[in-house]
């Protein structure tokens, strides 16, 4: 059995800093709504949006970060897909995150990446 070429673990700081982002914007969304029925307590919005995604990060956390992707005989795999690596028609950056299209068209995500540049590129040079 070979060893990975590569692997693609998740980094706990792009996490804590996607979920501050994901908690700002429910922030604003919050006070937005409320602002729109016209509820008198706009300020509620703030609070529960921080208070939402701040749950959503515990919860998810120790399955979020547990995750890793490898390139190993020629094979993406992680999160229970295996992509093989003449089938990856496009790899892109998004935020923390890495999309792998294949030429089927379906959608993989490798998320909370320290360096996505590093797995993008990492990749691209294994498909070579």
């Amino acid at each position: 059995m070979t060893s990975a070429v590569a692997e693609f673990r998740p980094d706990q700081n792009a996490y804590m800093r996607s979920h501050v982002w994901m908690a700002i914007a429910a922030m604003v969304a919050g006070v937005v709504v409320l602002r729109l029925i016209d509820n008198p307590h706009v300020w509620t919005g703030a609070p529960a949006g921080l208070l939402a995604i701040a749950v959503r990060g515990w919860y998810l956390a120790s399955e979020e970060l547990a995750v890793c992707w490898e390139i190993k005989d020629g094979v993406l795999a992680g999160a229970g897909n295996r992509v093989p690596l003449a089938q990856i028609a496009q790899v892109r950056r998004i935020g923390s995150y890495v999309q792998v299209i294949t030429d089927q068209g379906n959608k993989h995500l490798i998320k909370y990446q320290a360096d996505p540049a590093a797995t993008v590129a990492a990749i691209e040079k294994a498909r070579i």
